[in-house]
């Protein structure tokens, strides 16, 4: 079906004997409201009354007001209503004569305007005369345009503008009057009586047209069959419009110009300035613009071409699929139409823009349109096979007509799958964009639900895994049979996680870690079952489930107490009750009671060491014990607050040596312990090593003590000589050559403790090198501090009787003071610490 801008209706035919058809034809008409006037070829003015029905109603017939006969010859040329004083203003004979609008009877008091080629009205009054009204008229005599003001009973001219060529053809817009000559048009200004020209015209190859768009603006027939819109200003806004050499008339009816043809009348948008319908009327010979259309009419015919209302021409072309042309037309006539609902329905022809373009797959601009338009995602789910279930019951689809298309897409989820596929990512990829949004905010559930039944079927497990995770409000009762049916039971749990069911959730996961359910889209459940039991605030939830993740994995499962918060860790005494049948886990967790939550008590500590001791005799026949027996022996070093006796007894029977060597030096048996690791540990680099660790943070007369301790429990075995000659070479300065030699058997020569003497005399030396030189730089600094005191003692200095002490500010009463660098006196209580 054709695009209609305007509904034509036959409104009146005028009757007339065969012989008087020819004098009777209509020459000009006039209308306002209901009222219509036509001029005819025997001078005559008839008045017609128009149906009053919206619609015009062709059963409604035109009823035949008063006729008035101006006289026996000449056509009846031009007619003029002016509804402010009921008169209706008649050119004839070229004589503007006034009569009343409904009796037709003259007015006496106006008299004739003699000697007139063509007048017109001008629709707006004058500003402060709110009785008159403003009239142009061409004399037929002279070259010139008369400016009229028009009352009730009087008219008077009241400025001229010389013409240099006679008028034609005028039109009036407030104070600017549009004026066609024999062969161009100019725009006059009534005020000034300016003119200016515009641009020539073959007046002999074309009709002259001149006609006011309002608001300043006229159209004018210009070279070349084009259709000029022209400014008061002269310029030009809008694009030329393209029309017939042979138009004999054109009117404006926003938004659109009418061109009246001999056998056509073609109308055309003001916005786009495309050709948009055609209507038949054979023998047409001039149109009047009204209110709501055009009157046009022949010799003997009138019609009315009604203006469709702008909201059923705007859906019509959106259900031909010319939204781009909707949407044109509704932004031209945002500001000049009366659209009270512009905003709803520019939104709703957006929206279905963004249909045409969905179903010819052009996603990206669907998606965009969709946005603009707020478009209610629910009306694109309801497309969607298998989607609709995600909707409330109580939706209304706002657009009916898409119903079809829904069955398309059904048609082509069974037989297309393929393309199919490009549309249930176009949906997650619409409702991804609008989810948080205002838009998609009034109906967050349904496009929750459907996002997730998407990521199923598209197998997007990152994306699916990403919204259940998160805050949601998926309906458990949809999307829970969904998530069974595919199989993804990791989803499920995180789905009833996110609503705040976390022993439904973990229960789900160790289904699937069990072998239960089978999903394989989460590599380690377990871990992220221990991950949530650390995070989870239930501590309920937490123990109903610690057994069952401490027997899978002791070194992971204990983090459902060490990852926790600080704020909220559990009872420590009951976790450690839960972890002794769980030694390493035990173990880790007294780590992190200690080294992470930094605890001081003394069960805690003799705790961890014992589980190291149990741990490393547990280890002795594995190859490489040094993690553990390292971390025992960093314990019993650096801890202060175990109890050594208890950890004594426990190592004291194992073959733990150098434990017992650490443990017997904290518990001040130094000499004991160098004997266990001489003796029993055999390795005399331990021992040395022993001395240096237990001297740290002692002085060092207490490392010499060890090591010469040392060096007695090696002489006192001839099988470990070399391991006291090594102690000495190892550590000259370390010993006193003097002590040592004492203890040293006769029968050792110079030559074996060479590297020793030299070492240790070269270390006495070096001591008693620096001894002198501390003592020579304490003497100058003591001679410097002596010049200072010689100088500040022969310097003179007045002390007056109200002298202030320059730190206190109160006077200096003592006979002590102090006197600064500077020459500042002071308390010497106020000298400070300086």
């Amino acid at each position: 079906m054709a695009f209609r801008a305007f509904t034509q209706t036959h409104v009146y035919e005028k009757q007339a004997a065969p012989k008087e058809k020819d004098k009777s034809s209509i020459q000009c008409i006039e209308c306002y409201e209901q009222n219509v006037y036509i001029g005819t070829k025997d001078a005559t003015v008839q008045h017609l009354i128009l149906p009053s029905s919206p619609n015009r109603d062709s059963s409604l017939r035109t009823r035949e007001g008063r006729a008035r006969k101006l006289g026996s010859s000449n056509q009846v040329a031009q007619l003029r209503a002016v509804p402010l004083f009921n008169h209706l203003l008649v050119l004839w004979d070229r004589s503007v004569t006034v009569l009343n609008m409904f009796s037709l009877d003259p007015v006496p008091a106006l008299k004739k305007i003699q000697h007139v080629s063509l007048f017109e009205v001008c629709d707006s009054f004058l500003a402060g005369q709110t009785a008159c009204v403003r009239m142009v008229t061409s004399s037929s005599r002279r070259k010139v345009i008369r400016i009229h003001v028009v009352g009730v009973d009087r008219w008077e001219v009241v400025r001229e503008v010389p013409l240099l060529q006679d008028p034609v053809a005028l039109a009036v817009d407030g104070v600017s009057l549009c004026v066609a000559t024999s062969d161009r048009y100019l725009l006059c200004d009534l005020q000034s009586g300016s003119n200016e020209e515009l641009f020539p015209h073959d007046h002999s190859r074309q009709h002259v047209v001149v006609t006011s768009v309002g608001l300043g603006e006229f159209l004018l027939n210009g070279p070349g069959s084009l259709g000029m819109f022209v400014m008061k200003t002269g310029i030009c806004q809008r694009p030329p419009l393209q029309w017939p050499q042979e138009v004999l008339a054109a009117g404006v009816c926003f938004p659109y110009i009418l061109t009246l043809q001999p056998q056509v009348l073609s109308v055309y948008s003001m916005v786009d300035q495309q050709h948009k319908q055609t209507v038949s009327l054979s023998g047409a010979k001039g149109l009047l613009p009204t209110s709501d259309g055009v009157l046009v009419f022949t010799e003997r015919d009138i019609f009315s071409l009604r203006l469709v209302p702008l909201e059923e021409q705007i859906q019509a072309l959106v259900r031909q699929e010319r939204v781009e042309e909707a949407l044109l037309l509704l932004d031209g006539v945002q500001g000049r139409g009366p659209l009270d609902s512009y905003k709803e329905l520019h939104k709703a022809i957006t929206c279905l823009a963004g249909f045409v373009h969905f179903y010819q797959q052009g996603f990206s601009e669907a998606r965009d349109l969709f946005i603009e338009g707020e478009l209610d995602p629910r009306e694109i789910i309801r497309l969607y096979p298998d989607a609709w279930p995600c909707l409330a019951e109580g939706f209304q689809s706002r657009l009916l007509d898409q119903g079809n298309k829904g069955r398309d897409l059904q048609v082509l989820w069974q037989e297309d799958r393929n393309t199919f596929h490009h549309y249930l990512a176009f949906l997650g990829e619409f409702l991804r964009a609008v989810r948080g949004t205002e838009q998609g905010l009034h109906c967050i559930t349904e496009v929750d639900c459907a996002l997730l039944r998407l990521y199923v079927e598209l197998g997007d497990t990152e994306s699916l895994q990403q919204l259940v995770a998160c805050p949601n409000e998926c309906r458990l009762d949809y999307c829970v049979p969904v998530l069974q049916q595919h199989n993804r039971f990791f989803a499920l749990g995180s789905l009833y996680q996110s609503h705040g069911n976390p022993v439904e959730a973990i229960q789900t996961w160790v289904k699937i870690a069990d072998g239960v359910h089978q999903d394989s889209s989460c590599s380690d459940v377990y871990g992220h079952i221990v991950w949530t039991l650390g995070q989870l605030r239930d501590k309920d939830a937490v123990w109903k489930f610690a057994d069952w993740t401490l027997q899978r994995n002791q070194e992971k499962g204990v983090q459902i107490f060490t990852s926790r918060q600080p704020d909220d860790q559990v009872e420590t005494r009951d976790v450690l009750a839960l972890l002794e049948k769980y030694p390493l886990a035990s173990l880790l967790y007294l780590e992190f009671l200690i080294h992470d939550l930094n605890s001081e008590e003394e069960r805690h500590h003799s705790r961890l060491a014992l589980a190291y001791v149990t741990r490393a005799l547990q280890e002795e026949e594995e190859t490489d014990l040094r993690k553990t027996r390292g971390k025992l022996q960093q314990q019993l070093w650096e801890s202060r607050f175990y109890n050594v006796s208890t950890v004594y007894e426990r190592v004291k029977p194992t073959t733990l040596h150098t434990e017992k060597a650490i443990l017997l030096c904290r518990a001040g048996e130094h000499s004991q312990a160098l004997q266990v690791l001489v003796h029993l540990e055999r390795d005399p680099r331990a021992a040395e090593a022993f001395c240096c660790r237990a001297a740290q943070g002692r002085d060092s007369q207490f490392e010499q003590t060890l090591l010469l301790t040392l060096l007695q429990i090696y002489l006192s075995s001839e099988d470990l000589a070399s391991a006291a000659v090594d102690l000495l070479n190892n550590n000259p300065r370390s010993f006193v050559a003097e002590k040592v030699i004492q203890l040293l058997p006769d029968s050792w020569s110079v030559q074996l403790l060479s590297q020793f003497l030299i070492g240790s005399l070269r270390e006495t030396l070096h001591q008693r090198r620096m001894a002198r030189l501390q003592k020579a730089l304490s003497q100058a600094e003591l001679m410097r501090h002596k010049v200072i005191w010689m100088q500040a003692s022969e310097t003179k200095f007045r002390l007056d009787k109200r002298q202030k002490c320059t730190v206190c500010q109160t006077d200096i009463a003592e006979p002590e003071f102090a006197l600064s660098h500077h020459g500042e006196l002071m308390h010497t209580s106020c000298t400070g610490p300086s």
